[in-house]
């Protein structure tokens, strides 16, 4: 897997699921292969639409079960650099994301029996497996690790900005006076060039901490247990942003104009709000010099 010279190093992969062309061919069929979910209706292209960067345009999307998900679906860009996944860090490594997406009754909805017993029936899988990681017998292991193989080669690296950082074109005067708005008001958390700083922010968003609804209200306090974590999110990337609307993690937003309007217009008393938004403060002309900036994060179709 290569990736431009001003990115830093990729977080190690698991020595067991070195990347090979195989394993990431593998993991691409299983991504878009419905038949993983018990009705043949749901694979993970379903809510990973990659027309949309891998989200699909909704605030909420709807799985296996039909439900309405508790959580916007989020980009799969740039994960090779990220310990941590969900909204709120809920697991560690890609292996873990495949098999959550997998499992949960509202998403994919399978059974892993099943699903590895029909895989292991398989004229094309079972001898794909076999090429791919030397086994003759599907584990549901074997394709967590499949998928994440292809998680992470899904790099988003040549937009105008990736252009101006190889020195193959410039930015115009708005572009570049937006740039200067973005470094000092949004650059410490979504930090270039990947444009997330992987930490978790209360962003003024108002919270209301509803026990009926705890995984969707509390954040990253659902996992830590830690007041202080209350309504924290991760920071998720900006690039391709123009693919991605709408955004937060509830999808309240339909449009960046929107997004940006709120920290333009923050009430900065909401609880733990994170001290970074805090002194976040620019103008209409600035807002306009910054969303012509954030369109030089779009980079082609994955």
């Amino acid at each position: 897997m290569s990736y431009p010279s001003y990115f830093p190093a990729p977080i190690a992969t698991p020595q067991r699921n070195e990347l090979t062309t195989t394993g990431v061919a593998l993991g691409q069929r299983l991504f878009f292969d419905s038949s993983l979910s018990p009705d043949g209706k749901i694979a993970c292209a379903s809510c990973h639409q990659q027309a949309h960067a891998f989200t699909d345009g909704q605030a909420f999307s709807r799985g296996h079960s039909g439900k309405a998900l508790k959580r916007n679906t989020p980009a799969l860009i740039n994960l090779a650099w990220s310990e941590s996944f969900f909204w709120d860090g809920g697991v560690k490594n890609l292996e873990s994301l495949a098999f959550a997406a997998l499992m949960s009754p509202d998403e994919m909805g399978a059974d892993l029996p099943t699903l590895t017993q029909r895989l292991n029936r398989d004229t094309i899988y079972r001898p794909a497996f076999k090429q791919a990681f030397g086994i003759d017998s599907i584990s549901s292991a074997f394709v967590s690790r499949a998928i994440a193989q292809y998680l992470r080669t899904l790099i988003s690296a040549d937009s105008k900005y990736d252009l101006v950082q190889k020195g193959t074109a410039s930015y115009d005067s708005l572009e570049s006076q937006g740039q200067l708005v973005f470094k000092k008001n949004c650059a410490a958390c979504h930090t270039p060039p990947l444009f997330t700083n992987h930490q978790f922010h209360h962003n003024g968003i108002s919270q209301t901490y509803d026990s009926k609804d705890l995984y969707l209200s509390t954040g990253r306090f659902r996992i830590t247990k830690d007041s202080s974590d209350l309504g924290k999110y991760k920071t998720p990337t900006l690039r391709h942003l123009s693919l991605t609307a709408p955004y937060m993690h509830d999808g309240r937003f339909s449009t960046i104009e929107k997004v940006i309007d709120h920290y333009q217009n923050l009430d900065r008393t909401n609880q733990n709000q994170d001290s970074l938004v805090r002194l976040i403060e620019f103008d209409d002309i600035e807002k306009k010099a910054l969303l012509a900036f954030l369109k030089t994060l779009d980079d082609k179709p994955l």
